[in-house]
């Protein structure tokens, strides 16, 4: 195959359309007139609602904090195993980010309620750690600690995205491929368990075995109200570089590869690797990689050089704008820090084309971009039973997981199956942990010298696959569940993961065929958690969650309870 030729997929049949095919092209009135105008209230009025908290000293919050911690211990003491449900949060099912319905709270159960958590505790410059509740967001974190010249190590992209969310579940940004995942940064956790006790853990206190098996966890494990996370310093601006690729998707992978891994394996120099990196696959044939480095406001606004603030409403979405290097070719830019961090909110990434095809004109942008983005709570809101059978059907939100030697074989595993651009690339470390986690390395990977590897940690990528597929767009039949199911296989087989926010097709056979379960297990019957929090799968899985099964995971305690005797004891 020469460097720029399209592989063809074979034709498919044609699609019958239906009513819901026309009530998906005609939801952007709906978008339009309702979800705009309620999300942009809502984003206001959680500004307001930061803004109070920012006004109060760090010892009336820690106070708050306290009373709330103990609201939260008095509830969890009135449940009565023997007729409530399994415990959840009192937060509503579709307010979640995560495009995986929360189907587990239409059964049974017993809500506790967290809304309060949701302020900054504390930045401390001096231990580099910022103390913050759960329901905490990107936004209200960046927006305090960057005018300090500070930032948590990873800042996932989108606003709305909380550190509950990141912690228990998943959370990536360009900066991953030295820091690792987001719950990688976090240096303690104040938990409540299901006995009502509050606890502290750490790598290395009495509690590690806890501090490694919250991740991934999903909240199942006890009910996170503080985290510490790591600060990195940083300076106003991210000096970024477009540099545009064109070959097969082999090609394109080994040059996102290049882009930020030294081929002579000197991984942790920081002369040679970039401070961020971010790739998008245009077609399968082009992709542009961007590398950025912290920059002082004196370099940025040096004559000759350009300052995008891709921040204001009325800019070009980042993605177009990215793409236009494929046009003029490699250039370099200076964006406001605090507004790179945050350059895909606007637009959702590019899902925002596929809800609002005309929001990224020139005229939009100008006079209705600063209501953008409508938010992804309301849309779920809004979409009701058949637009959310239809998403499911029809269109791809996942994340790949994946091994960066892996990452060519994945994208053309993507482009047969799926046939979904763009595509995002970011990279991420895993580390070699003391214990086996939910997710974790390849076995032996660190005697394969492989690129972007070292002796503690493997380099993988998440590969975002997120749109409606060619064959929808071209009105041809796409069976999306049995995709993702392929996607989930292909992942087993590569030792790769899904991060549970999506929609998952995984029987529990195969859920811990991807994910370990040992510490996960160890750690529930340990903690109390059987019996009253649900299990990982169980909250994850598709699907309505019944009685019937409501009660069955109940039963899960009188099977799997262990004495804690026999647990192996934490790691030192």
């Amino acid at each position: 195959m020469s460097g720029l030729e399209v592989p063809l997929n074979p034709p498919r049949p044609k699609r019958k359309k239906g009513l819901v095919d026309f009530l998906v092209h005609f939801r952007w009135i709906l978008v339009i007139f309702v979800v705009l105008p309620i999300s942009f209230s809502l984003y206001f009025l959680t500004y307001l609602g930061d803004v109070r908290s920012e006004m109060k000293s760090y010892k009336k919050r820690q106070k708050e904090h306290d009373e709330n911690v103990q609201k939260v211990v008095k509830r969890l003491k009135e449940r009565n195993p023997s007729k409530d449900g399994l415990v959840c949060t009192a937060r509503k099912p579709w307010i979640a980010v995560g495009m995986r319905n929360v189907d587990y709270k239409r059964a049974r159960h017993f809500e506790v309620d967290l809304s309060a958590f949701r302020n900054i505790l504390q930045i401390d410059k001096e231990r580099m750690i910022a103390r913050v509740e759960p329901l905490v967001n990107m936004g209200q974190i960046s927006r305090a600690s960057v005018p300090m010249n500070l930032a948590l190590a990873v800042v996932a992209e989108l606003d709305d995205l909380t550190v509950g969310g990141l912690i228990n579940g998943y959370g990536i940004e360009g900066s991953s491929h030295i820091y690792g995942l987001f719950s990688d940064t976090v240096v303690a956790y104040e938990i409540i368990m299901a006995d009502g006790k509050l606890i502290r853990a750490t790598k290395d206190n009495q509690y590690s075995d806890l501090f490694y098996a919250i991740p991934w966890s999903q909240g199942t494990l006890g009910l996170l109200v503080a985290a510490e996370i790591k600060l990195i310093p940083i300076k106003e601006y991210m000096k970024l570089t477009y540099k545009p690729v064109k070959g097969n998707l082999k090609q394109l992978a080994q040059a996102y590869m290049d882009s930020f891994t030294p081929r002579d394996g000197d991984q942790d120099n920081p002369e040679k690797v970039p401070d961020f990196v971010e790739g998008m696959i245009y077609s399968a044939t082009e992709g542009v990689f961007m590398t950025g480095r912290y920059a002082s406001k004196e370099e940025a606004k040096r004559r000759g050089n350009v300052i995008n603030e891709v921040g204001w409403w009325f800019k070009p979405w980042f993605y177009q704008h990215a793409h236009k290097a494929l046009e003029k070719g490699e250039f370099v830019e200076y964006i406001p820090t605090r507004e790179y961090y945050h350059r895909h909110t606007r637009c959702l990434y590019w899902e925002g084309k596929l809800i609002l095809p005309f929001a990224d004109q020139w005229w939009f942008r100008f006079l209705f971009g600063w209501l953008m983005p409508p938010k992804v709570s309301l849309l779920k809101a809004t979409q009701g039973e058949a637009i959310r059978n239809y998403y499911h059907e029809m269109h791809v939100i996942q994340d790949m997981l994946v091994p960066l030697y892996k990452v060519g074989d994945a994208l053309e595993w993507v482009h047969r199956e799926m046939e979904v651009y763009p595509i995002w690339l970011c990279p991420h470390r895993l580390f070699k942990l003391p214990i086996k986690t939910m997710v974790y390395p390849e076995p032996g990977f660190e005697h394969h010298h492989r690129q972007g590897d070292t002796h503690y940690a493997q380099m993988y990528t998440d590969i975002g696959v997120y749109y409606s597929p060619g064959p929808v767009l071209r009105g041809e039949v796409f069976d999306g569940a049995e995709a993702v199911r392929q996607m989930e296989s292909w992942l087993i087989e590569n030792h790769g993961f899904q991060p549970q926010y999506a929609v998952s097709e995984l029987s529990e056979k195969n859920f811990w065929r991807m994910f370990d379960a040992g510490l996960y297990e160890k750690c529930r019957r340990k903690y109390g958690a059987v019996g009253t929090f649900m299990s990982v799968y169980y909250k994850s899985k598709k699907g309505r969650k019944t009685e019937k099964e409501v009660e069955e995971a109940e039963k899960e305690q009188a099977i799997l309870e262990t004495p804690i005797a026999e647990v192996d004891q934490p790691i030192d």
